[in-house]
């Protein structure tokens, strides 16, 4: 384990709610109702389940999407309890100001799991859930209004090196239509220091045509978690 940190082997599958997108990307109604909204790295999150319940138009992208369903449910349950007894060992290093607690935060990722699971549970709805791996996504250019990407991207720093995290991100540009944004959320990685080649990619991306900006997150958590990053394609 890193001397300062969450341990983690692998990529996890975990589930986050509506409201902590919310708070994560500072999202709008006005930013959701653009166009169509890609999770990239969803896990089970409930976001997409819940954003189509609210009217918006929501689909999420996962490496795990090509199994059976109840595979990806089984694999998040049992990341639920994997990481309560992880953040239970080091709770004191947690801002619990959004969760209260500890068993909050975990009913929080099952209440999110459930949404998800019976989202996936209908077949009119599997649609919005694609098998696709970064950096090269099965979606056609210009395709979604606003991309949002939460705990994958610059959190797997140590597994996923700098020219993956290059050409995930023009990816991500690729398929982001004209007038449209990224956001990636957090700008750590698991032993919570800033994502350390930020700065050559933030040329990287100017040197595609994009803008970025780092801008206050409202979810606290995570030791120095409050910014996203925001990429206008």
């Amino acid at each position: 384990m890193n001397k300062a940190g969450y341990e983690q082997i692998g990529v996890a599958m975990t589930c986050r709610g509506y409201e902590e997108y919310v708070r994560m990307f500072d999202l709008t109604d006005e930013a959701l109702r653009q166009g169509k909204v890609l999770d990239v790295a969803a896990g089970a999150s409930s976001f997409t389940a819940e954003a189509n319940e609210r009217g918006f138009e929501a689909e999420a992208v996962d490496p795990r999407y090509g199994t059976r369903h109840a595979d990806w449910v089984a694999e998040a349950e049992r990341e639920i309890d994997y990481s309560t007894a992880k953040l239970g060992r080091i709770a004191d290093s947690f801002d619990w100001s959004y969760y209260g607690s500890l068993e909050n935060h975990r009913k929080g990722r099952e209440a999110s799991l459930g949404r998800f699971a019976a989202d996936v549970a209908e077949v009119k709805r599997t649609h919005r859930y694609k098998q696709g791996f970064l950096p090269e996504l099965p979606f056609e250019d210009n395709r979604y209004s606003l991309i949002l990407c939460s705990h994958f991207l610059f959190l797997y720093a140590a597994q996923f090196g700098a020219e993956f995290h290059r050409l995930s991100v023009l990816e991500l540009m690729r398929i982001c239509k004209p007038g449209g944004q990224i956001r990636i959320y957090p700008l750590l990685s698991l032993n919570w220091e800033p994502y350390p080649e930020l700065d050559a990619l933030l040329e990287s991306i100017e040197a595609a045509g994009g803008r970025a900006e780092l801008l206050p997150s409202r979810l606290p958590f995570i030791p120095g978690s409050d910014q996203f990053l925001r990429i206008l394609p």
